[in-house]
């Protein structure tokens, strides 16, 4: 019986972020339809509990006998411990090199278009490995049109082995008490919400400013997830734009119960990033019947297409007039409906089918 291994590694990740939640999703999905014959397996760093990266219907996982930071320089450089399997599914660029036919997913481009957004560090081990990756895969999984378009005028001669698979939509539930939890995190009664890692990439600083604008008439803001590098202070922001105390509220990382109560209760999800690779916040909101507005990162334009709002990058003036036309009734009403429209489109058993594809085509 052939087996399709998994590197699930970032499901164990101090910040999963969105990378884990599509590892997660991807490998559920590939395991509950597979072709005849074949099975999943799951493959990560040595960890001493392992159980976060423990999926349905998915072997394993196996433990490598390095643990994460001897792992990733392993990689970096081509050289083993080597994942046993028929083929080999990377769901970041943290893949193996080796003789096994291999495709890896490479989220986005940042690290050449936008490196000031990571870190010097973070820019050399990414460009390094994904490097490597696009000159081994046999495929490359991208997640929009806009990344594949970056890869191929940065890696021409990989143009005919990117492949462009949309992530899919994950169900968040309102849950019956969801009032209750949104008393408990402590959030206004009117809300625009953030889901993002707090980092520069994400443009929170400019979101702060413009729920300070005039034009926000007076909404709070609620932002989801850990902290990341960079400094990002949102308390510190809030007060240098001038907004009293509560009107901006950081809940950390939450549960998918929590995130579907807080959606619940948002008059809009805000996602200025200055690059993105597709936007998984973004489409669970237009999914929970919530309006978006992004910013104008080709990613997020494609993604959300006539069913939402976009925003100049970097100008917040822009995004709160933005924020505040889709928070007017019949504008929301309408964005609502066009996003639940558009983000049925998008489903993990239809990107685990195009996976598979590539896999066996």
């Amino acid at each position: 019986m052939p087996t399709l291994t998994v590197v699930l590694e970032q499901l164990l990740a101090p910040i999963p972020g969105g990378t884990g939640r599509y590892a997660r999703e991807i490998t559920t999905a590939l395991a509950a339809d597979p072709p005849p014959g074949w099975d999943v397996q799951g493959v990560t760093a040595f960890h001493r509990d392992p159980a976060a990266a423990a999926l349905p219907g998915v072997a394993g996982p196996r433990r490598l006998p390095a643990g994460h930071r001897v792992l990733a320089e392993l990689w970096m450089r081509g050289l083993p411990p080597y994942p046993r399997g028929d083929r080999i599914h990377a769901t970041t660029p943290l893949a193996p090199g080796g003789r096994t036919p291999i495709v890896t997913t490479v989220h986005d481009a940042v690290p050449w278009t936008h490196p000031e957004l990571l870190t010097p560090r973070g820019v050399r081990w990414h460009r390094s490995i994904i490097g490597r990756q696009i000159r081994r895969a046999d495929a490359i999984v991208v997640p929009s049109l806009a990344v594949a378009d970056d890869l191929a005028g940065i890696f021409p001669a990989a143009s005919d082995r990117l492949v462009v698979v949309p992530h899919g939509v994950t169900a968040l539930p309102v849950p019956a008490d969801a009032a209750e939890r949104r008393r408990r995190l402590g959030l206004p009664d009117r809300y625009v919400t953030a889901v993002a890692t707090l980092e520069p990439r994400k443009g929170l600083d400019v979101l702060v400013r413009a729920v300070a604008e005039p034009a926000a008439d007076g909404i709070g803001l609620v932002v989801v997830g850990p902290p990341g590098w960079g400094g990002v202070d949102l308390a510190g922001l809030a007060r240098e734009a001038g907004l009293p105390p509560g009107r901006v509220v950081a809940t950390g990382r939450i549960d998918d119960a929590d995130l579907g109560a807080v959606l619940d209760g948002a008059a809009v999800l805000a996602a200025p990033s200055r690059s993105e690779g597709f936007g998984l916040p973004v489409l669970e909101a237009m999914a929970a019947g919530v309006p978006v507005v992004t910013s104008d990162a080709p990613a997020l334009v494609e993604l959300v297409g006539p069913a939402g709002l976009a925003a100049r990058r970097e100008d917040p003036t822009a995004l709160a007039a933005a924020l505040a036309t889709a928070t007017e009734p019949d504008t929301a009403a309408a964005l609502a409906a066009a996003g639940r429209a558009r983000s049925a489109g998008f489903t993990w058993a239809a990107a685990a089918a195009a996976v598979w594809k590539v896999h066996t085509a």
